[in-house]
């Protein structure tokens, strides 16, 4: 029974990241075909071909994707999407949702961004319990009046799940500023500690 369970265990090891891997793209994949349902019923790739071929929705994601940022990349652009910002921002419902959600991803995407750029050391959820968290920033508005100190502010991700997770305050005296890549950080805690970075 022992050369089976090893040979069972050798076999899991390859077969389910392979398994995982492919279910993920597969998933991307027929996600972003939906956007085929954008095109008129002529233009439907399946009709042109006469078959389904995925993919044809990645492609015109991406070149939506490369069109918008290329229009908006220049000054008419720019001018454009602040007066559509404008718009935006006097409908009643839409406006608490849309702001929200700009200036997380101004926060995150935009190129002078700081947000998720450096990876620390901190206790969490008690004192002498580590585990890794990601800088957003600092605090600030009203909050800011309260806090004596230094503060940073901490997103400490959730294992293996990183997309919950708690925000914190820190003193940025309380909190190890690690060498290593947000990417690298970012598996050390979805691996669970198992896939170390190189020091």
């Amino acid at each position: 029974m022992g050369p089976l369970r090893k040979w069972l265990f050798a076999g899991l090891l390859v077969i389910v990241p392979l398994a995982i891997t492919i279910w993920v793209l597969q998933w991307i994949v027929s996600t972003l075909d939906q956007t085929l349902l954008i095109l008129p019923q002529a233009w439907q790739p399946d009709r042109l071909l006469g078959f389904h071929m995925p993919g044809f929705g990645v492609l015109l994601a991406l070149s939506i994707l490369l069109l918008v940022g290329a229009v908006t990349s220049n000054f008419i652009g720019k001018k454009l999407v602040v007066w559509g910002d404008a718009i935006l921002g006097r409908i009643p419902v839409v406006r608490s949702i849309y702001t929200s959600v700009k200036q997380v991803s101004d926060t995150l995407f935009a190129p002078g961004g700081n947000a998720f750029r450096v990876a620390v050391l901190v206790q969490w959820p008690r004192p002498d319990v580590w585990t890794i968290g990601f800088v957003t920033g600092s605090p600030g508005g009203e909050v800011n009046n309260y806090l004596l100190g230094e503060y940073l502010s901490v997103y400490v991700p959730t294992t293996p799940n990183p997309t919950g997770g708690y925000f914190v305050m820190l003193r940025r005296s309380e909190c190890i500023e690690l060498k290593m890549s947000v990417d690298a950080a970012l598996k050390y805690v979805v691996s669970m500690g198992v896939v170390v970075p190189n020091s």
